[in-house]
């Protein structure tokens, strides 16, 4: 921007209080501690929730700043006669509007396509996936990172320069009669709604309304663009238009994938991956393959296309780029680093004004710790290198960086103006084979930069990674116990794997793409939460959810999972929301009968009103039916699981002749595989045996342990007979002893039950009683006897027996032991 003072007072209505030659005005600041260039900025003083801009104007004059814009003549008189005579102060009736004035004044002198975007979710992704898609055609100016509210949207307006060909704007509201002065400012030739939700929802009497009021941006747009598949958003604009509510009846474009629409999406083959679908735009047909499995990522995708669709850009490139799609990450990322340093991880993007936030973080930190930076080339500024990097040099002086790190051939040119303490490297690669983490101690280090030079390598080496208490899973042993028991299965029977509870506290993700790649035919989770959590890792494959409930059951139907139906109101309410969700598929359903565990399911006696329902709704596929035996494992108790099979056999025998269909049929879980062969059916649920623990016994010598459970000694001491060790001093030494403090307590699992000599743990080999009550984060052991130096290697359990004993010491059972591991825990998977 370049305003002269007499230019601002006429755009911001104001009284100028002081009148002192002034340069040409290029920056707006409203931030004390963010500028670069005092003589060419003007300090608008805004009064927010927890700050007033106007407490400051004495430390601003100090820095060089003589322009500023107030509203509070109050602070103006408290100041002193030498600051008066010597800056220019225009007082306006409030300062937010002030700057929006500003804002939209530099708006008007760019004649180029401008998109607005609204919506309750997804606006943030929206538009750094169009940057992302569409940088290599257009030089593209995009709001920074979630910049949307009255003031942050007039910042990013003021960020526009000459030689922008796209601008891309995004707008939030929280309260009624925002919008309108949003679009006064963006001025949108395209807008673009996302969604519409309950977010913000306070400030609003319903969902239309707030929708209304965020159409408003589009008041005077040209084309509008939205999903058909959104009822209320698509009968609100059309009607909105009827009514002439915008101004130069826009043309619409949409896009969906059940309707038709400009653009439309359809799932291509019958595979369950959700990546593969054929895009449809006008007589054009592409094949796409998504890097992302969730619906959330498709409608975000499809908006984005959409857009840059409409804005004419080259389709084909645009597709061929779509697999490279980068997540985009929200927030500074905190990581605790090498020698007693903290990183802050912000290899998101790399502008001028988010570096000067992160920075501002940066030195609010931690102020005893020394600064340094570590900054990649600035891809997009919109002013000279020159320009650019001499303001940052000026920004890293400002807030006392100590050690600057650049990365990038822009940063290398212009070394000279930055201090002596810093270095420079062409890439991230030659940095990272010069990097020594010794070298970086007692320091906040901030890494900022664009996602493309991979500063990810530089954050890996300086993160701290000797958290000593570690969950170890070893595939290979995991994979093992899979074979055993395949090999004690039928040859067409098909194995459904239970990855529940965090995979039995293993990480359910990693071992789930361990037992895709495995072909398993079926996962098996709790909770709708951890499918989806599958679904968003990349995992394909079927997966049923053993315990759903009604609110879960759109977000079942949206993630492609397949749902446990116990109950009539469950069914009931499933087919209701697939009638909501407009699907025009079918949703597999796996039934559950109770056959004597009495936990959960339909009795034998619901047969003729389930089948009355199914066959009234045949959208539902009847996938499975199955239930639980309740002591398969007790031999006393074989008569009982015996009657459970019968029971079962009668229930699928009744519902396949109601039906006139087949359907799998699982009953057996680890123990029984082995214990009931006859029962196999057409699947088993293997659950705790894959990871090394028979509860029957018959298969215990053929599996492999797959976890070990460890930490180590973090410091040794003396303790003297009749002296106390730990909380409430519950154990006193009877005599002399040597005592380690291990760095595992009972908030990453291990029980306090376990604590004054009735737990213990393995160091080098030999056992070590648990001295005193375990706290959250740590435990003592006795090393009276045992050669332990501090940091050795803690065992805690790393066997079926280990874990058997610490489950009866515990007085609970291993699944127990195995889900209360904390997922602080820090899971290491590997592959002998």
């Amino acid at each position: 921007m370049q305003f002269s003072v007499n230019e601002l007072i006429s755009i911001t209505h104001s009284k100028q209080l002081t009148v002192v030659p002034a340069q040409e005005i290029k920056y707006v600041v409203i931030d004390s501690r963010i500028f670069s260039k005092p003589e060419q900025s003007i300090f608008i003083a805004i009064k927010g929730p927890n700050n007033d801009g106007h407490k400051y104007l004495k430390e601003v004059y100090a820095h060089g700043i003589k322009n500023f814009i107030i509203d509070n003549i109050e602070f103006f008189n408290q100041l002193g006669n030498d600051i008066k005579q010597n800056a220019n102060f225009l007082l306006c009736s409030n300062s937010i509007t002030a700057l929006q004035l500003i804002a939209r004044e530099h708006r008007l002198k760019f004649n180029i396509p401008v998109v607005g975007i609204t919506g309750s979710n997804g606006k943030t992704i929206v538009k750094e996936w169009i940057s992302q898609l569409g940088a290599k055609q257009q030089k593209i100016r995009l709001s920074p990172k979630s910049y949307n509210s009255q003031v942050g949207v007039a910042l990013s307006v003021l960020g526009l320069r000459s030689g922008d060909e796209l601008a891309v704007f995004e707008a939030g509201i929280s309260l009624p009669d925002e919008m309108g002065r949003l679009e006064n400012i963006i001025l949108p030739d395209i807008g673009l709604i996302t969604n519409i939700g309950p977010a913000h929802q306070e400030g609003f009497e319903s969902l239309k309304q707030k929708l209304i009021e965020k159409l408003l941006l589009f008041k005077n747009a040209k084309k509008i663009l939205f999903c058909e598949d959104m009822p209320l958003i698509a009968e609100t604009v059309r009607k909105l238009k009827a009514e002439k509510f915008f101004s130069n009846n826009p043309e619409f474009f949409t896009w969906s994938a059940k309707l038709n629409a400009d653009l439309i999406i359809e799932k291509t083959g019958n595979d369950d991956s959700n990546q593969n679908f054929m895009l449809k735009w006008k007589d054009e047909q592409f094949f796409v393959s998504l890097p992302f499995n969730d619906e959330i990522s498709h409608e975000n995708l499809m908006h984005t296309l959409l857009v840059l669709f409409v804005l004419g850009f080259d389709k084909e490139m645009i597709i061929s780029s779509i697999p490279q799609l980068s997540p985009i990450e929200m927030r500074l990322e905190i990581k605790e680093g090498v020698n007693n340093c903290t990183i802050i991880n912000d290899a998101y993007n790399s502008d001028l004004y988010s570096l000067a936030i992160a920075l501002d973080f940066l030195k609010n930190r931690d102020k005893t710790k020394s600064k340094t930076l570590i900054l990649s080339d600035i891809l997009q500024s919109g002013t000279s290198d020159t320009e650019l990097y001499q303001r940052i040099a000026q920004l890293a002086e400002l807030h006392e960086i100590r050690k600057f790190i650049g990365i990038g051939e822009k940063l290398s040119l212009f070394q000279k103006f930055f201090s002596t303490d810093s270095r420079f490297y062409k890439n991230v690669n030659d940095f990272a084979a010069q990097l020594n983490p010794s070298e970086f101690r007692d320091e906040v280090i901030l890494i900022k930069g664009a996602r493309s030079f991979q500063l990810e390598k530089i954050t890996d080496s300086l993160q701290k990674k000797t958290h000593s208490t570690v969950l170890e899973i070893n595939l290979n042993h995991l994979i093992h116990n899979l074979n055993v028991y395949r090999s004690h299965c039928k040859p067409d029977t098909k194995m459904m794997v239970m990855v529940k509870a965090f995979g039995y506290g293993s990480g359910n993700v990693e071992i789930s793409k361990a037992l895709q790649y495995h072909q398993v035919d079926y996962l098996g989770v709790a909770f709708a939460d951890e499918g989806i959590e599958l679904r968003n890792a990349g995992i394909n494959m079927p997966v049923m959810v053993m315990n759903p409930d009604v609110a879960s059951l759109d977000l079942i139907i949206r993630g492609n999972l397949e749902p446990e139906i116990y109950s009539f109101k469950l069914l009931n309410a499933l087919i209701d929301s697939y009638n909501r969700s407009a699907l025009s598929g079918f949703i597999k359903i796996h039934l559950k009968f109770d056959t004597g565990m009495h936990r959960l399911g339909f009795q034998y006696r619901d047969i003729d009103k389930i089948t009355e329902i199914l066959k009234s709704h045949p959208f539902l596929h009847l996938a499975s039916v199955f239930s639980h035996l309740a002591a398969s494992e007790i031999a006393e108790y074989d008569d009982f699981s015996l009657s459970q099979i019968q029971l079962f056999n009668s229930v699928c025998n009744k519902l396949s002749e109601n039906l006139k269909t087949n359907f799998i049929r699982h009953l057996l879980n680890s123990s029984g595989i082995v214990r009931f062969k006859d029962a196999q059916f057409e699947m088993v649920r293997l659950g705790i045996g894959l990871y090394g623990i028979d509860g029957s016994d018959l298969l215990q010598n053929h599996l492999k342990n797959v976890i070990t459970f460890k930490s180590s000694v973090s410091q040794i001491r003396e303790v003297k007979k009749g002296e106390s060790i730990g909380y409430s001093r519950a154990f006193v030494a009877d005599k002399d002893m040597k005592v380690a403090t291990i760095g595992v307590g009972y908030a990453d699992g291990f029980s306090r039950k376990l604590g004054n000599n009735k737990g213990k743990v393995m160091i080098n080999g030999k056992p070590a009683p648990i001295t005193g009550n375990i706290c959250m984060d740590m435990c003592m052991a006795d090393i009276t006897d045992i050669d332990v130096s501090e940091g050795d290697e803690v065992i805690i359990f790393n066997s079926k027996e280990d874990i058997e004993q610490m489950a009866n010491l515990a007085d609970t059972i291993p699944y127990e032991v195995l889900t209360s591991i904390s997922q602080r825990v820090k899971r290491v998977y590997y592959n002998e």
